[in-house]
């Protein structure tokens, strides 16, 4: 019996990481769906990636609000009514809070003894709406150009020209470590001819054995196998890793800025 269970074991394991995968896939795909059927309501114009302190009217127009870290007093954290069912995109999700995490996610806060999982671990690309229009100064921008400059910020769907809805992502699962405000933040500088530039500002998850789930503007999902170890750095058990790493030569960095956003013309 011993025997096979040690035989079987390590089939099981994969079959239920393959199993998530699936499941990670499928919760993207249904999320990004209800992304685009608000933009198709709402006349091309697409949600803010994240909320900005400086424009607080445009908040409404983020697509989650909410800053996720370990605090249980912090309701963003683990409780969707606070932030998850008053997104704009909730009445498009068919009251399900399960797509906007991913399976393999076990992050969690613990609230008065009780274990809470954390209510997201999907991010936007910044690109995709950016800090309600603008960069952040992210990239080498001066923030001061709604739209982004000179990095674009999409802001309308028939905005996506190049690289085009298929080739942008548009959600990605994020690390527990990592994730706070709604936005991705994928460092440009570097591309596409200086890669001895480039760097990570936010890490993605990788909670599929070194590969993580994200979607794209046209509604399709993958599961990306990362490469670079730079890209996984040890995790911080309970707590945020900082912003901002320098990672030259980084191909899992250049595979995220080709498909993020385009220099304004």
């Amino acid at each position: 019996m011993a025997l096979l269970a040690a035989l079987l074991l390590p089939a099981l394991g994969k079959g239920k990481l393959k199993a998530q995968g699936l499941q990670c896939m499928s919760n993207h795909r249904q999320l990004s769906l209800a992304w685009k059927m608000y933009t198709d309501d709402n006349r091309d114009v697409l949600l803010y990636a994240s909320h900005d302190l400086l424009h607080p009217e445009r908040s409404p127009y983020a697509w989650v609000l909410g800053d996720l870290d370990f605090n249980p007093n912090n309701r963003s954290n683990w409780d969707p009514e606070v932030d998850i069912k008053r997104s704009p995109l909730w009445p498009y999700c068919g009251s399900s809070v399960e797509i906007w995490r991913c399976p393999a996610d076990r992050s969690a806060v613990v609230v008065e003894g009780e274990r809470h999982p954390r209510v997201r671990s999907m991010s936007m690309n910044l690109w995709v709406g950016g800090f309600a229009g603008y960069d952040g100064y992210y990239s080498g921008g001066d923030n001061r150009t709604y739209g982004g400059n000179p990095w674009r910020i999409y802001l309308r769907m028939s905005d996506m020209v190049d690289p085009g809805p298929a080739l942008t992502f548009l959600l990605m699962d994020m690390r527990e470590d990592s994730i706070d405000w709604g936005n991705f933040v994928i460092d440009m500088r570097g591309w596409p001819d200086a890669p001895g530039q480039t760097g990570l500002y936010d890490l993605p998850a990788s909670y599929h054995h070194r590969a993580g789930g994200l979607s794209f503007a046209d509604g399709h999902a993958e599961i990306k196998r990362w490469r670079d170890n730079r890209t996984m750095p040890p995790l911080v058990t309970g707590g945020l890793i900082r912003d901002k790493f320098s990672s030259p030569n980084n191909s899992d960095v250049q595979w995220l800025q080709q498909r993020a956003t385009r220099l304004r013309k």
